[in-house]
């Protein structure tokens, strides 16, 4: 049987696509974007970097194995809208807790199933990640083209989604202490952190460099988040007044953010990179890495060349920028996802190049 078709979401080029409500039925304004991933829906749910956005996935069955309490990376998800083609709502999995339609109607989800979800991928590929109107399939085309006309999207997503105030993590065999920068970060980030011995003290995006030495740590990490990395322009100075502190590390947004904190300069890319099998090139050993990824900026490449950064890392698929480093003040980036879950572990030795860091710095 057939849902009942009683939503739609209109693109602002004026394209129109229909499906059936789940989750959160309110009218929704969203930037629209696509995930190739074919599992991994409740990390990208609760992933604070789709903060304001609408998440078309091009795996048709989504739900199956219901949300389970461990897998959650962030404790309030921010996303505004998921995209089917088919919804379950009767997962089987022994750890599933609640279905995810129970989840996207707790945090205001909004949910469209049936759609054809392929051609609206494709139509996203060609035309580029834009705004979106999810709303009843009576209202008057005219009418959301107008919303979309008059409407912007927010500005202020790490804002939204960092957290306000200082927490700690303690790991059972600590060698190190991170003080980690929170643009919007996945909670993965701060188990792997733990896993290789970091007692790790999370500080919101706006915290100064003159507090972040005040706690004295043994290495730096700028988090992953939403949005252009140009709308926080008090963590890129923070980082620009920590270069050779300590060591940093940084991951997707945190990458952006080092490189404009050493001079070079960001773009938004035509629609994004988000999924779990884009290979990168690591320029240092010729190997390639299957890499989660999930961003709609990138580091322009030209760019780098007038600044002390060298590039580590390219795309395969489009020669974008994938990691870039400062050997002489012991920081380095990735645009990808080395903590991804799921997803591959190819890139998981850039937290022991972390670690290897602290502890030059240390003896040093």
């Amino acid at each position: 049987m057939l849902p009942l078709l009683n939503r739609k979401i209109i693109l602002e080029n004026g394209s129109e696509y229909f499906g059936a409500a789940f989750g959160e039925k309110s009218e929704k304004l969203i930037e629209i974007v696509f995930n190739t991933s074919p599992v991994g829906y409740q990390e990208i749910l609760s992933d604070p970097s789709y903060t304001y956005q609408g998440v078309v996935f091009t795996y048709t069955l989504i739900g199956n194995y219901g949300m389970a309490d461990d897998d959650y990376e962030t404790e309030t998800p921010s996303i505004s809208a998921m995209i089917v083609r088919e919804i379950n709502f009767e997962p089987s999995n022994f750890r599933s807790t609640k279905t995810l339609d129970e989840v996207m109607k707790q945090y205001g989800i909004v949910g469209v199933s049936g759609v054809d979800t392929r051609k609206l991928t494709r139509e996203i590929r060609n035309y580029g990640s834009c705004k979106a109107l999810i709303t009843d399939i009576d209202t008057p085309t005219l009418k959301a083209l107008e919303i979309l006309k008059n409407s912007d999207l927010p500005t202020d997503a790490v804002k939204r989604v960092s957290r306000k105030e200082k927490v700690q993590y303690t790991a059972p065999d600590s060698k190190f202490h991170v003080v980690a920068i929170d643009c919007g970060m996945k909670q993965n980030i701060v188990r792997e952190l733990i896993r290789v011995g970091c007692n790790v003290t999370v500080v919101p995006f706006n915290t100064t460099a003159d507090e972040i030495k005040a706690l004295c740590p043994d290495g730096i990490f700028i988090s992953n988040g939403p949005g252009d990395p140009t709308d926080v322009p008090e963590t890129i100075e923070t980082v620009k007044n920590l270069h050779g502190f300590c060591p940093i590390f940084g991951i997707c947004l945190g990458h952006q953010i080092i490189s404009l904190s050493y001079g070079a300069k960001t773009y938004k890319l035509k629609f994004g990179h988000r999924g779990g099998n884009h290979p990168v090139k690591n320029l240092a050993t010729d190997k390639i890495e299957i890499t989660s990824q999930n961003h709609s900026f990138a580091v322009d490449l030209d760019s780098i060349k007038n600044t002390p950064l060298t590039v580590t890392h390219i795309n395969l698929l489009d020669e974008t920028a994938e990691g870039v480093e400062c050997k002489k003040d012991k920081v380095f980036g990735v645009q990808y996802h080395p903590e991804s879950a799921p997803g591959p572990q190819d890139s998981a030795y850039l937290f022991d190049k972390f670690i290897s860091l602290m502890e030059e710095s240390r003896n040093a």
